[in-house]
């Protein structure tokens, strides 16, 4: 049961077109992310899933030139861009992630993946976003392709075409749904990268705490932002885009 992350992204974000390889000390905000996700225990493979617009080849060559597989799809149906990635690969375990995570933690996706895992028979939908307690931006979401393939054939509005999983959560009646909470709640935390303050954060913590020869988690993130608190304010009035 080959279990594999997938990865969106795309050029053309609204707030920050080209974010995600926007670069810190020579790396591209998607180098960071892919770095950390091969850190986790539970993922076989990454797939970055782009879409077929021309600005996209950006990310197709870097994906070739770090020897990450990709897949290209729609742009607008999001879904049917992570179905077809995910059958195309031959996935059978879907592990969402969004590529505005340059810091997410392999521990806390590995948490999330293993609970999937030991109550799959009873469970479809597995994240830590469902009850918020971890920072945004180490969101993670685990569900089957035959959820999957059964959010794809039913969802028909735009929201759900576009969001992916909100099919799932927004339909509790139909799927089970598991959450994933952090001992402390640290939902005020924004670590995603969606505007210039959100990048500035992220450039901070980085040139802190990067070290390719040893990895950095929530903790340490978090000790970080206890010796510089002003730091939490450089992004503290961006709201999230709406649901």
């Amino acid at each position: 049961m080959k279990i594999a992350a997938i990865i969106q992204g795309r050029m053309g974000s609204t707030r920050l077109p080209g974010k995600i390889l926007k670069t810190i000390n020579g790396k591209t905000l998607l180098e960071y992310q892919i770095e950390r996700v091969k850190q986790a225990k539970t993922i076989e493979q990454i797939i970055v899933a782009t879409t077929t617009r021309e600005n996209d080849q950006l990310i197709v060559d870097l994906c070739r030139k770090i020897g990450v597989d990709y897949y290209r799809g729609s742009e607008e149906d999001v879904l049917s861009r992570y179905y077809e990635a995910a059958k195309n690969f031959n996935v059978q375990v879907i592990v969402r992630l969004t590529s505005d995570c340059p810091i997410i933690d392999p521990e806390v996706i590995d948490k999330v993946v293993n609970r999937y895992m030991n109550d799959q028979l009873s469970t479809d939908y597995v994240s830590n976003t469902l009850d918020r307690t971890y920072p945004r931006g180490l969101d993670t979401e685990v569900f089957s392709l035959r959820a999957l393939e059964k959010v794809h054939q039913e969802a028909f509005l735009q929201r759900d075409r576009e969001h992916v999983t909100s099919y799932f959560y927004t339909n509790p009646d139909l799927f089970k749904l598991q959450s994933v909470k952090n001992k402390y709640n640290y939902e005020n935390y924004r670590w995603t990268v969606d505007t210039e303050e959100d990048f500035e954060l992220i450039q901070l913590i980085l040139g802190k705490l990067y070290n390719p020869d040893k990895l950095f988690l929530l903790k340490d993130i978090i000790n970080l932002l206890e010796i510089y608190p002003d730091w939490n304010n450089i992004n503290a009035h961006i709201e999230q885009k709406k649901f």
